[in-house]
């Protein structure tokens, strides 16, 4: 293969780590034209299985390659309603780029960035067109969230003929995507435009809507005349190491420090009124995408030092390739084999430094990683006024508390068989709500999952039980 990869166009690293500009610029069309010529066309598409959600890869390239850029998102959007997000954060190289036939010689398609182009054509030159659906049906669905699950649960049901209703917590639609994913990676207009694909289906809308408290499961069955229920509601209550300290002023989760930065607008102020104070020098504690993008939300905010301290080596880092090496782009500095120990006071019981210790990798553990061991006597102290904990999350337990019948695991995660069914007749669940924290692809996966699954469930003639029928059947169990 004579054809190189092509690269996106970014932004130069000095200038983007000073604001919330998107960091890449995508492929402009000469190089997607020339990126598309590198697919093989292979006679075997491996990079489709290969997909969480099984795109046609070949076959939106191949329309690529005759410049019918409005078919080849519509060959994506068969498999996949939200092309423009996947292709900016889904890990494509531990994906379907890493089962490309191409790679095993030379470097892989760069599958997602084709697919972002077309996606970004599209918006640009204003060629989408709803689906027409011709088969309506009687049944309400109602989807509980509306991060990646619920998005893709709900669009694969109304292109069904289903009556979908989603139901948001917040003011705003999107879940992780707008609160978790900073700006710099995933633009809110992105966002929006693709929010506005859903509408165009004829999904129906509610937002600032708490189920479990403005209405129960039981309610949706009993008095909204709901058929199915989709739980897609993610795992947003943060987990925190346990270390002294972690009460001090100065100290945030990860999820609310970006949740005030990315749906408050936080780094808009004083435009916004929801300032985030941080210090000059930041250590964000973690290795995954979360802690990626608070470290490098915290630079541009203003931060002289941000620190990303992580147990492991670089090789173990959960984070994508990609993230980790804009991160290094941007100065931001590793301080790896690092465990944060604990956060030390000021007398006004603020945060002036964050104890750690060195470590060195032992045995693998159960995860398949190396494990880290402690170091003896190596003891020193970073100084620092912001600590942000980005180690994992959980989900919030309103909903398992309120729907009887609905078994839960470990962690609070609702459990689910391999389609995505609950405990519960007529409810179903997917994303980081059943999985307690994954990637957006894998829970889009569980979504349209879920969805093939409740049209055979209604299809079937099922009903859901009711509470009552649900204690009943509890009780002579026990």
């Amino acid at each position: 293969m004579k054809i190189p990869r092509q690269d996106s166009i970014e932004q130069e690293a000095d200038a983007r780590s000073r604001n919330f500009q998107e960091v890449s610029f995508g492929l402009n069309e000469e190089r997607a034209a020339i990126e598309a010529q590198r697919c093989l066309e292979c006679k075997n598409p491996v990079c489709q299985d290969a997909c969480p959600v099984n795109i046609d890869i070949r076959g939106f390239i191949q329309l690529m390659l005759r410049k019918d850029y409005s078919g080849a998102v519509d060959k994506i959007r068969e498999a996949n309603y939200l092309p423009a997000i996947c292709g900016r954060v889904c890990p494509q190289e531990s994906q379907c780029e890493a089962e490309c036939t191409l790679g095993k010689k030379h470097d892989p398609v760069a599958i997602g960035k084709l697919e972002r182009f077309v996606a970004d054509y599209e918006m640009l030159h204003n060629t989408f067109n709803a689906p027409f659906v011709s088969d309506r049906r009687k049944e309400k669905v109602a989807i509980v969230g509306s991060g990646p699950a619920g998005l893709t649960c709900a669009a694969e049901l109304a292109k069904l003929g289903y009556n979908v209703t989603i139901f948001e917590a917040l003011h705003a639609l999107g879940g992780v995507l707008r609160y978790g994913i900073p700006e710099f990676r995933l633009p809110k207009e992105i966002l929006d435009i693709e929010m506005e694909r859903i509408k165009a289906l004829g999904v129906e809308i509610y937002t600032n809507f708490l189920v479990g408290r403005t209405a129960t499961i039981d309610e949706f069955f009993d008095e909204w005349g709901f058929s199915a229920i989709f739980l897609g509601t993610g795992a947003g209550t943060p987990t925190f190491m346990g270390i002294p300290g972690e009460n001090l002023s100065g100290v945030y989760s990860a999820n609310e420090f970006l949740t005030r930065v990315n749906l408050m607008g936080a780094f808009k102020f004083p435009d916004n009124d929801t300032p985030v104070k941080i210090g000059n020098q930041v250590a964000v504690i973690g290795g995954g995408n979360t802690a990626m993008d608070a470290v490098r939300t915290a630079k541009r905010l203003g931060a002289e030092k941000a620190y990303l301290v992580y147990r492991r080596s670089r090789q173990e880092m959960p984070a994508r390739e990609e993230e980790i090496h804009h991160a290094e782009q941007e100065g931001i500095e590793f301080l790896l084999l690092t465990n944060p120990t604990r956060i030390l006071s000021t007398e006004g019981n603020w945060v002036r430094g964050l104890e750690c210790q060195r470590m060195e990798l032992g045995e693998p553990d159960e995860s398949g990683r190396r494990k880290p061991v402690a170091v003896a006597g190596s003891e020193f102290v970073l100084d620092v006024q912001t600590v942000i904990e980005a180690i994992g999350q959980k989900p919030n337990p309103i909903i398992q508390s309120t729907t009887p019948g609905l078994k839960t695991g470990k962690r609070g995660v609702v459990e689910v068989d391999e389609k995505q069914t609950t405990t519960r007749r007529g409810i179903f669940a997917g994303g980081d709500l059943s999985r307690g924290g994954a990637t957006v692809i894998l829970a889009m996966k569980d979504g349209k999952i879920a969805a093939a699954e409740i049209h055979n469930y209604l299809q079937s003639n099922h009903r859901p039980v009711s509470s009552q029928m649900t204690s009943l059947s509890t009780a002579q169990q026990s």
